[in-house]
Parts: C-alpha cells; sequence; structure tokens
C-alpha cells in the first residue's frame, strides 16, 4: 500500500478545522484497523451496490446514464455495465444508483446522512488510479468517520442547508488519501469543494424531483474534480471554515470536533460500524413510524373499522415529511419516500414497505387516498426531545371505539442492522432480477474479500449486465 507523497512542494495556510481533518486523514493506516471495522467496510460495499442494483432503471440514473453515454472513455467502470468515464461523471451515476431507493444506510446525529454515498467515489478513483483493496477500504473508513463525526457536531437542516454538504468535506478526504495528496494539496482539494459547493435544503422540501437522489452524488463529483486540480496546483480559499465568510459563520454555526474521540489504533471505534441498515426502503425519520403501522395492522381486520389514524413524531418529521402539502398527495416517487401520511397508509393497506411500494401507478389508489384522509400528523415534543432516536408513535382509533397505539424508537427498538446473512438476502433480492446465479455468487465473494483485492475488474465483471 503506497504511502501519500509528501515529495511536492508544500503549500502555506492559516487554516484549522481544514488542516485538523487532513491530518486524521493522512494519520490513518490500513494496519490500525481492527477486523471488526474492515469487515463492517465489506458489509457496506455489498448493502450499497444492492441499493444500486435495485435503481438500475429508475428515470434519475437513466437521465444520468444517456449523458455518460456521450462521453469520452475514461478509467472508471459504471456499475452494471462495461463502459468506463471520467472517475466524477463514475461516481455521480454510481452514487445516484446507491442512493435513489433510499434504502442505503443511513445514520442520524444533529443531522442525518447516508455515509454510504462516498463510497462509489472512493471506488471510482481507487479504479481509476489502479490501487488496492486496502485503500479503498480505508479511504472508506475516512469518510464514514468525517461525515458521521460532523453529523454529531452540528445540524445543518434547521439552518436550510442540506447534509450533502458534510458530504463534499468528506468525501475531499478519501479522494485526496486516495490521490496521495500532499498535506497542502488536500486542504486546497478541500477547501475548492466546499467553497463553490455549497447544497440548499430546497432539495428535500416542497415535491421532491430527481435531483434528491442525485445531491449527495454531485458532491462527490465535485470533490473529485477538486482533488485532481489540486494534485495540478490549483489552490483554494483561505480559512474556508473559519473566515468571516467561511462554512461556519455562513452555513453550519460554531461546529467542535473532539479529534480524539475519533477512531483511531487504539480506541477501535469507528464511526462506519454505527451506520443503520434500513428495514425498509423508505426515509431514515420514517423507519419507526413503518414499524408500529405494521405492528398495528393485523389488530385492525378490515381497514373500514378506522376511524382515525395520528401520528406523533418528531419536528424533524413533521417538518420534512408531512408540513407539504406535497406529502399528502405526493406525485413523484420522490415526494412519496419521503412522506409520512402516504408511506404510513401504505404499510397499513399492504402491511410491508418494499421497492414496489412507491411506484407511480399506485399514488392515486383510492383505498391510500381513503386512509391517507383519515391521518393527521402532529409534533410531539417530548418525541423530539428523545432526538437523534427518530422515534415515532401511531395512534389509531377503530369505530367501535377501541385505540390501538404503538410507540417506536432507535434507541428503544432492535438495532436497524442487520447480519451477513440478511445482507446477502437483500443483495440477492435485488440482483436476482439481472445477474444469474454464478455470477452473483462471484459478486458476493468479490465484495466479502474486498480488502484482498488488487484489482476491481473482477467485480465490476461479475456485476456487468450487459
Amino acid at each position: 500500500m503506497r504511502a501519500p507523497d509528501n515529495s511536492r512542494p508544500q503549500m502555506e495556510y492559516d487554516l484549522s478545522l481544514a488542516e485538523d481533518l487532513v491530518d486524521y486523514a493522512l494519520s490513518l493506516k490500513f494496519e490500525d484497523l481492527g477486523e471488526p471495522v474492515i469487515h463492517a467496510a465489506r458489509q457496506r460495499i455489498v448493502d450499497s451496490i444492492g441499493c444500486a442494483l435495485g435503481a438500475l432503471h429508475a428515470p434519475p440514473v437513466s437521465s444520468i446514464r444517456t449523458y455518460t453515454q456521450t462521453l469520452p472513455d475514461g478509467p472508471s467502470t459504471i456499475l452494471f455495465s462495461q463502459k468506463k468515464v471520467t472517475p466524477e461523471a463514475a461516481a455521480f451515476l454510481n452514487a445516484t444508483m446507491v442512493r435513489f431507493l433510499d434504502f442505503n444506510d443511513g445514520y442520524f446525529g444533529l443531522e442525518p446522512g447516508h455515509s454510504s454515498d462516498n463510497i462509489p467515489a472512493c471506488l471510482a478513483v481507487a479504479q481509476a488510479e489502479g490501487l488496492c483493496g486496502q485503500e479503498l477500504v480505508l479511504a472508506m473508513i475516512i469518510a464514514y468517520e468525517v461525515q458521521m463525526q460532523l453529523q454529531d457536531a452540528a445540524c445543518l437542516f434547521r439552518r436550510g442547508w442540506d447534509h450533502v454538504n458534510y458530504v463534499t468535506i468528506s468525501a475531499s478526504l478519501a479522494v485526496g488519501r486516495l490521490l496521495h495528496l500532499s498535506r497542502g494539496e488536500m486542504v486546497h482539494a478541500l477547501s475548492m469543494a466546499l467553497n463553490g459547493h455549497i447544497a440548499m435544503r430546497q432539495v428535500r422540501s416542497g415535491e421532491l424531483s430527481g435531483w434528491k437522489g442525485a445531491s449527495a452524488a454531485n458532491a462527490t463529483r465535485n470533490a473529485i474534480f477538486c482533488a485532481y486540480l489540486a494534485r495540478h496546483g490549483m489552490t483554494g480559499p483561505s480559512e474556508i471554515f473559519e473566515g468571516e465568510m467561511g462554512f461556519f459563520n455562513q452555513v453550519s454555526g460554531p461546529v467542535v470536533l473532539e479529534f480524539d474521540m475519533f477512531g483511531n489504533s487504539q480506541n477501535q471505534d469507528f464511526r462506519i460500524q454505527h451506520a443503520r441498515t434500513k428495514l425498509y426502503p423508505t426515509n431514515g425519520e420514517m423507519q419507526t413510524a413503518v414499524m408500529c403501522a405494521i405492528g398495528l395492522r393485523d389488530e385492525i381486520g378490515d381497514l373500514g373499522n378506522i376511524k382515525t389514524i395520528k401520528v406523533a413524531t418528531t419536528d424533524v418529521g413533521y417538518k420534512f415529511l408531512a408540513k407539504d402539502p406535497a406529502k399528502w398527495r405526493p406525485e413523484t416517487r420522490e415526494t412519496a419516500d419521503h412522506s409520512l401520511p402516504y408511506t404510513v397508509a401504505r404499510a397499513l393497506v399492504d402491511g410491508q414497505i418494499t421497492r414496489a411500494t412507491y411506484d407511480a401507478a399506485d399514488f392515486g389508489d383510492p383505498q391510500i387516498i381513503e386512509v391517507i384522509d383519515k391521518i393527521t400528523v402532529h409534533e410531539d415534543p417530548v418525541l423530539a426531545a428523545q432526538m437523534p432516536s427518530l422515534a415515532n408513535r401511531v395512534t389509531i382509533t377503530l369505530k367501535d371505539g377501541r385505540i390501538l397505539e404503538k410507540e417506536a424508537g432507535t434507541r428503544t427498538s432492535p438495532r436497524i442492522g442487520i447480519s451477513d446473512g440478511d445482507l446477502e438476502v437483500k443483495f440477492r433480492d435485488f440482483a436476482n432480477i439481472h445477474l444469474d446465479t454464478q455470477d452473483i455468487q462471484t459478486a458476493l465473494e468479490q465484495m466479502w474479500t474486498i480488502d484482498t483485492a488488487t484489482s476491481f475488474d473482477p467485480l465490476f465483471r461479475a456485476l456487468d449486465l450487459t
């Protein structure tokens, strides 16, 4: 495994947090990672590529794929094809596939986010640079660590900014490490990427568009572009975090990171081990609401017995999943999978939430609309105070006067994480539609041994659908 190249000329800065983040990214070595940490990275690869398979024919994915067909050949493979393009283009398309179904892993601190958004960027650059599996895994773990530590440190959505701004930071550091940038070059890469690509929260407000699933992918695309620019001598703004018009004052507010609490060789407490695998292909804040609705389903009998349905949620759940009129009559998949009333109604009608839950043909189903019209959603300060537990409570009053109620939160419910066997079942559920049994087995073997890989070509070949 090659060490970062510090032979290129060093540049001077007066940055604080940027330098600290870069120093952490440069200090970590693969040898610092225990087996449980490495295995967590393998799990994230299996889960993420499975989610990408499930989004293969999604409209935003098709739009981006059509665009990539116009690009000249490059060194990085587009998943499920033989087409190779630039690392930033491959990362953009592959990460959109990972994110589209809203089924990839998630984490909720003061800010929500999906650290697996970083994986396609790491894979695209690692392949382009001819690196090995150890370097890929290390970059992934750096990305997870930085993004999730930032999510714990400061909330962006309450200030109107999107969580993918943290992806820009984490991806810049992971990619910089893969490119063996010097300390100075990595600081400049981070500064350029963050200054030039601040994302607004409007992407998740009102009627949601195809860009919802591409926003984080775009953050990684920008990170790759800026990292390559830095490799060739481009410099970025100074004091990107602490400056008068920097990230702290303009976007996040104060951010304090305790670097001695970051994952390291001594504590072996890396954030990648705290990422949560979703049970349902829908927004993370709604996972426990779905649990509650499904848990009550058998007690209701005929849905015509329902008089009212009250959903108590957090301030986040109300603001982003129920407040907008569009969430009560979704017209796009992106809006539906961020609609608390629609998703609770579908859980009650179907007894489950699957990929088919958000098929556009069902949005106007009279049975679904009838159930939605019995739902009210309100913010419960008690549940909000439990953040980041993501608690929800569903209370159903029946026409005979009976009241059924269930409450669940991620602190009191079983951990939203699954075994290797369950991850394989999830992967095969996506893969069986597209791949034969042997290719599925080969792909799984490649992913479960990704840290030993000397080339990523065998994985891409096993996943090739052309």
